[in-house]
């Protein structure tokens, strides 16, 4: 690819970081992608933005699943090119004209992996806990203020239904104990109020009277580590796996299995979908209805179980 082809790449991780505001990881990914899209246009001589059409984005979707990407990575990796593009055709012709032609425009006229679609991939549903285990794992003895900490971030996480990221992101003031809210920052800078519940909300306080002895000078965060500074997500994960072990569970618990349990449950018990949808944030609904699969896998291992015409013979 010639220089100022690359140079949108660049305009483009700078407009995911500063107006789409996605997460590290979200961006790491599109970088990841889009390094690879440049790979296959250097090999197959295309030089220009303008000269990658659809049928050269079929033969790149081919090439990565040929290269042993699965179904979703495909999926992501054309929602990147198609992001990427669609900010050319917005973003190019105001460039040049502002520039008065000393910037090279892309002259993309098309979004060629608006049409190309990837193998479809076998839906996964989510891991969750039952109610019993997740009891389990949230009655955690008293002990010092690591532990209130600990006990305080799982209890919210299970309560609100919160993303590790939006855990991570919490200042003390994003939290109003008196009337038990709590205001997150989602996906794309999203702000939402959601319910804290009363077990979560009195770990909490608990943690609060304890927090003022570790954190440091001005440090605005609720969660806060050893060092006083704000807990980072790699230690949520760490203590989190280290509760499992110490209750005894027999599987593997991470941070968003909180929000998959917190929703599972609430949609179990009822049955509003669209305000599960609410409270996690999520802006298509169809993005929660996988819990609505998880539900009815619950209500068929009922049915097998206690029907008299589903019951197996001994």
């Amino acid at each position: 690819m010639t220089p100022a082809a690359l140079e949108w790449l660049t305009r483009f991780r700078r407009y995911l970081k500063s107006e789409r505001r996605l997460s590290q990881h979200t961006d790491a990914g599109y970088a990841r992608d889009l390094l690879a899209l440049v790979r296959f246009c250097d090999r197959f001589g295309i030089r220009d933005w303008s000269r990658l059409d659809s049928q050269h984005v079929r033969t790149f979707a081919a090439h990565s699943h040929a290269g042993g990407l699965g179904a979703r990575s495909i999926q992501r990796r054309l929602s990147a090119v198609r992001s990427f593009f669609a900010f050319l055709l917005r973003e190019a012709p105001a460039a040049a004209a502002a520039a008065r032609g000393k910037v090279r425009a892309a002259r993309v006229t098309g979004n060629p992996a608006l049409e190309v679609r990837a193998p479809k991939a076998r839906r996964r549903l989510p891991h969750t806990l039952d109610a019993d285990q997740m009891g389990r794992l949230l009655e955690i003895p008293a002990g010092d203020a690591l532990t209130l900490r600990d006990r305080a971030l799982m209890e919210l996480l299970y309560s609100s239904g919160l993303r590790l990221a939006e855990l991570v992101g919490l200042d003390v003031t994003s939290l109003d104990l008196k009337d038990r809210l709590v205001r997150v920052l989602g996906k794309g800078g999203k702000a939402r109020i959601v319910p804290v519940g009363r077990f979560a909300a009195e770990a909490v306080r608990r943690w609060l009277t304890e927090r003022v002895k570790l954190a440091g000078s001005g440090e605005a965060a609720l969660f806060v580590g050893r060092n006083g500074r704000r807990l980072g997500p790699r230690a949520v994960q760490t203590r989190i796996a280290y509760w499992a072990r110490r209750q005894g569970l027999a599987v593997p618990v991470h941070p968003h299995l909180f929000r998959h349990s917190f929703a599972s449950h609430l949609l179990e018990s009822s049955g509003e979908l669209r305000g599960v949808q609410e409270l996690l944030g999520h802006a298509d609904i169809s993005t929660t209805q996988i819990y609505t699969h998880l539900d009815f896998q619950h209500l068929a291992r009922i049915y097998d179980a206690t029907h008299p015409r589903a019951r197996r013979k001994a």
